[in-house]
């Protein structure tokens, strides 16, 4: 049995694919995961007990945590499944129909390769802007043909507003993220919220943009925990997709990522 790992900053999501699923399956999304969950980062160790028992043989990894994230993750894997072949994920040149355009195909963040693979595998044959919207909120550009031409990085959603907070002494701590009704806010809180969707829409809108220009019409693809937020600012066509890195690394494993 397969295990799908994004082991992110936030949050360590996990999947296992039904056995007879293949790259056609993996694309379509949740109802394909036999067993699947999701634990705050604070909370792995009980990563443990939902693994046991469940016949994992492999575990394919997306990591971009860092060291000591992922020697917790082989101690527990190790402790939950007697027999277990890990293999950590990787950017390379190209797999599963995506062409690495970084100048150094390796430095590409694991995590954004694997979401332009599950991208791509999703909505082939369009040209796409893949919005990953977590701790930061990745926009990359995937031509129609597979092309990841490269993207850029800013602050998340929750890190923009709480950086206001922790800098600025007269502001207010941001605890939620609650929706917006106006983009001319009559209160603090509010005005705060409604500039960082502002930023973060308006980054997506603009590289939306400049991927039009290049190809035409273009699909953006939401993904991370505050996509589903963004999702009705957004002036673009889009498509919000859940655990797009876990359906990148199925297609991924179809093409032969895990040994």
């Amino acid at each position: 049995m397969l295990l799908l790992i994004d082991a992110g900053n936030t949050r360590i999501k996990w999947a296992l694919p039904h056995a007879a699923a293949n790259t056609d399956a993996a694309v379509t999304g949740a109802s394909h995961w036999q067993h699947s969950g999701s634990v705050e980062r604070a909370d792995i160790a009980t990563l443990a007990d939902a693994w046991r028992g469940l016949g994992i043989s492999r575990a394919l990894i997306s990591n971009v945590a860092g060291q000591v994230l992922a020697e917790a993750l082989q101690e527990i894997l190790r402790s939950a499944c007697s027999e277990i072949g890990i293999v950590w994920f990787a950017s390379q040149a190209s797999l599963a129909g995506i062409r690495n355009g970084y100048r150094n195909p390796a430095q590409l963040g694991c995590d954004r390769f694997a979401s332009a693979i599950g991208a791509h595998a999703l909505f082939p044959a369009r040209a796409l802007i893949v919005a990953t919207c977590g701790t930061a909120t990745t926009v990359d550009a995937v031509s129609a043909d597979g092309h990841f031409s490269g993207g850029m990085i800013l602050p998340g959603l929750g890190v923009m507003a709480t950086s206001l907070a922790l800098n600025t002494a007269q502001l207010p701590q941001i605890k939620t993220i609650a929706p917006i009704t106006t983009p001319f806010a009559d209160n603090t809180v509010d005005a705060i919220i409604a500039g960082c969707i502002a930023a973060q829409t308006g980054a997506i809108e603009r590289a939306a943009a400049a991927q039009r220009q290049l190809s035409g019409d273009v699909l953006c693809i939401l993904a991370g925990g505050a996509g589903a937020i963004l999702a009705p600012y957004l002036a673009v066509p889009h498509e919000t997709v859940d655990n797009l890195v876990l359906i990148g690394l199925h297609v991924a494993s179809a093409e032969g990522a895990v040994p």
